[in-house]
């Protein structure tokens, strides 16, 4: 059995909702996590848990082939990724008897199982003393499954309705002893609806996001979208770094809403090295799961993982995950809540600047026109901030190619910070 490495200065064991874990990073239910094989192979690469692939009733579901496509860039970088996978296509007994013995070969590693059934209480009773009698250290509820489940009544069918959120969490508090993880769907208006419902149903943490409701492109010599199954295909469920925007949003969310405050949140979407991790403990996660930044590159992707946050967390003075852990949140409002009397303004280091010309044509197209571009007799050119037509949108710098190269400098105005509601300019404002 190999041992998590320890780090000096700097511990990052984690008890989340009651699991201790050596570090922070899980792998999600998943293809990754789907049988002893790859799971023991993630514990000996330095995973500190995972969660095991979703498990059902027998008969196991059928899965199709194919399964997966991609939304790309422009080298092929896979930005997204989709599936119409269901849940494990293995007999129940099959997964229950492997959880059992790697929970005992791997003691020191946080092992959840996620577990979706039929809204039927007869069912949840059933299956949780077996899940339990695994040794399994807690059990995630997969209510987001996007496609295939819901046409049967379960996965996002449950989670995009508060009162069988509620009801299916309280019965898996009645019928089972371990930690209750609620696996959220971001197919929904208000995230924090179905986090209020776990939490009123006696969760002991919630999880997000499940994916999204996608289609990543179209075979247009076929016209069928992919992946294709025969001549069809349908939407399936989009993970990967283009949903992490989306993710931490939610996660802010019910991080910062009173009815949910302190409610244990393991944040999933994106995730693919520390820097992501960082961000979503900073935005009130305690622990954060990953899933298509491992099938893309492997288990090893966990050793630069633990070793950037720790240098990191080292460098600012963070001895634990908790340090920081929520840190971001206080600063986090409602857009009716911003100074309207802070004004920031665009400098461009002449030093650095490449002389491109993105920023200008930016500016110059679609923004407000606040870049000159000035041509000496020479014909070289140089770009320069006309400040007072400035607004500091923060295009030029997004479009730069060049790091640092313009920076956004916040302006002394004298006023005081004067909210929406407060601008005389608001029709809408509300009374004192």
């Amino acid at each position: 059995m190999k041992a998590i490495a320890k780090r000096p200065d700097v511990d990052l064991s984690i008890e989340f909702a009651g699991i201790k874990s050596p570090n922070p990073f899980w792998l999600a239910s998943a293809p990754p996590t789907d049988k002893a094989y790859n799971v023991e192979r993630a514990f000996e690469a330095g995973w500190g848990g995972v969660v095991w692939k979703t498990l059902g009733e027998d008969p196991a579901p059928v899965n199709v082939s194919s399964r997966y496509s991609a939304h790309f860039g422009k080298n092929r970088e896979v930005l997204g990724f989709n599936n119409i996978e269901l849940i494990t296509d293995r007999s129940l007994e099959t997964n229950l008897r492997e959880i059992t013995e790697v929970k005992q070969r791997w003691p020191d590693r946080a092992l959840i199982v996620s577990i979706m059934v039929p809204c039927v209480e007869e069912s949840w009773k059933a299956i949780l003393p077996r899940v339990e009698a695994t040794g399994a250290d807690g059990i995630e509820l997969n209510l987001g499954c996007p496609h295939g489940m819901p046409e049967r009544g379960m996965g996002a069918a449950v989670g995009q309705n508060p009162d069988l959120i509620e009801q299916v969490t309280r019965w898996c508090k009645t019928y089972s002893r371990l930690p209750v993880i609620v696996k959220l769907t971001p197919n929904i208006t208000d995230i924090r609806e179905p986090a209020r419902a776990a939490l009123r149903g006696g969760a002991d943490a919630v999880s997000l996001i499940n994916t999204i409701n996608s289609i990543t492109s179209i075979d247009l010599d076929h016209m069928v979208a992919r992946p294709t199954v025969g001549h069809q295909s349908t939407h399936g469920g989009y993970c990967g770094a283009a949903v992490k925007p989306i993710a931490m949003n939610m996660v802010a969310e019910i991080a910062r809403d009173p009815a949910t405050r302190g409610l244990p949140i393991c944040g999933i979407g994106g995730v693919s090295n520390w820097h992501d991790a960082a961000e979503f403990v900073a935005l009130g996660a305690g622990a954060v799961q990953v899933c298509t930044a491992a099938m893309l590159h492997g288990f090893r992707i966990v050793e630069e993982m633990q070793d950037g946050l720790a240098r990191w967390m080292a460098e600012k003075g963070y001895r634990r995950l908790s340090d920081f852990s929520g840190k971001a949140v206080p600063h986090t409002t409602d857009w009716k809540y911003l100074d309207m009397n802070f004004q920031t303004i665009a400098h461009i280091d002449q030093d650095q600047c490449i002389q491109c010309g993105r920023c200008y044509i930016a500016c110059e197209d679609t923004s407000h026109q606040s870049i000159a571009k000035l041509v000496d007799e020479a014909g070289a050119r140089r770009y320069e901030v006309i400040e007072e037509e400035c607004v500091g949108c923060n295009l030029c710098q997004i479009t730069c190619p060049v790091e640092g190269c313009i920076t956004m400098v916040p302006q002394e105005s004298g006023k005081p910070y004067m909210s929406w509601n407060e601008d005389p300019r608001n029709p809408f404002r509300e009374s004192a």
